[in-house]
């Protein structure tokens, strides 16, 4: 089963900008944790960042299966869900937010730093209130939180109590 790593605008910048707050951890050493755990639970990650809103959406509508997958850009075909951090888009974009509101696809939004506590307005999320789950301000460990809950109910099918269905 496939899962969507999405990164949103300056996401790329990982492990050299302000790593005081978003710590030393490189984009590509987050992205190879992580298909390392999702490959434990079989299941796969194929990862995209871009810094422009229209590819983050071409990326959501492909894991979704609305839109055809592009020959060596991720999503190769249909996801079972999605762990999406949409970086400073988060509070600005109505497009994202109408993108992931209108696919059958669950988005797990992740922010690295805790954003209730940086300025005011990053306080408000638009991807919030549309996407299946929210984890913010565990840092890069929010990706395998929101990755193990991805795998849990989308992969593996378990509900509370963890139980397989």
């Amino acid at each position: 089963m496939r899962i969507l790593l999405l990164n949103g605008p300056n996401l790329n910048l990982l492990g050299m900008r302000e790593p005081e707050v978003y710590g030393e951890t490189t984009l590509a050493e987050l992205e190879s944790a992580l298909a390392g755990m999702a490959a434990d639970e079989g299941a796969e990650i194929e990862c995209f960042q871009s810094n422009v809103e229209g590819e983050l959406i071409d990326a959501l509508q492909r894991a979704a299966g609305v839109k055809p997958p592009l020959r060596g850009i991720a999503p190769s075909g249909e996801c079972a869900a999605c762990i999406f951090n949409p970086g400073g888009y988060t509070h600005t974009s109505v497009a994202l937010r109408d993108a992931i509101g209108g696919l059958e696809l669950p988005v797990y939004e992740v922010h690295i730093s805790n954003v209730l506590k940086r300025e005011g307005f990053r306080h408000r999320s638009l991807i919030g209130p549309v996407a299946a789950g929210s984890v913010i301000g565990f840092g890069m460990v929010g990706y395998a939180l929101a990755l193990r809950a991805a795998i849990n109910i989308h992969v593996k099918g378990l509900t509370f109590p963890l139980e397989e269905e």
